[in-house]
């Protein structure tokens, strides 16, 4: 199978502006992912391009990017998902996640994105005295059910990038940065619910969503985020959590 690839290129080093790499590749598999076609043409066409990828299997979340249009982790992107049934040839276009500062081809500046998850405070408060017995701090199923689904973000950015209210200003502290707060929120053995509430709570937090969903949809690890969210909306209006 070929594939035609178009990149969007950026060297800050050799000239201000971005541009067009265009690329062809022969003898692709169906089974290949994007990634996979990213590496032929870093390794076989131009050892310049730049990405960033560790462990190919969707767990690192560190080569979110758009595809075709969309966020997408390259590595869990199969090239047979972006052309029709039974094509010879597939058109690819890839470009970096929108909405942070480009630093070279597909590699964005992740500082701004990671400066918003760590003002939800994003691991497990509590003061008081571990069990005495040595045991773990216990909850019951239906506790662990309120946050089990936002305990799977792997902060891929992808869902805060694919969002119009952070590219309309990246004040708004994000999708992912309101996940990893409700993760903690609704755990029933922490103890500061009503700091992360009142982070996300503010101008640039919860109200900055317009649950347009793309959040939802461009997620890896197929978490409801829109929901999420609500449920942190919720919380905010009732002051129940």
């Amino acid at each position: 199978m070929q594939v035609n690839i178009k990149i969007r290129r950026y060297n800050p080093e050799k000239q201000a502006k971005a541009w067009w790499g265009e690329y062809t590749l022969q003898d692709c598999s169906r089974t290949d992912s994007v990634l996979d076609v990213l590496h032929r043409v870093k390794w076989e066409i131009d050892g310049t391009l730049a990405l960033r990828r560790s462990c190919a299997h969707g767990v690192c979340g560190s080569d979110a990017m758009r595809i075709n249009g969309a966020n997408s982790l390259a590595c869990k992107m199969l090239i047979s998902r972006l052309g029709k049934e039974g094509a010879d040839s597939i058109n690819i276009q890839v470009e970096p996640i929108l909405g942070l500062p480009v630093l070279k081809d597909l590699i964005v500046d992740m500082e701004p994105f990671m400066e918003h998850y760590r003002s939800v405070l994003p691991y497990f408060i509590n003061d008081e005295p571990a069990p005495a017995d040595g045991r773990e701090r216990l909850q019951s199923q239906a506790d662990r059910e309120k946050f089990d689904d936002t305990t799977k973000c792997i902060l891929c950015a992808a869902c805060t990038t694919s969002c119009p209210s952070y590219w309309a200003n990246g004040k708004y502290v994000g999708p992912a940065a309101i996940v990893n707060a409700h993760r903690f929120i609704f755990d029933s053995r922490d103890e500061a619910a009503e700091s992360r509430l009142n982070v996300v709570g503010d101008t640039f937090g919860v109200w900055r969503c317009r649950t347009i969903f793309n959040c939802t949809n461009a997620c890896p690890r197929e978490i409801e985020v829109t929901k999420a969210i609500a449920e942190v909306k919720v919380a905010l209006a009732t002051g129940k959590v």
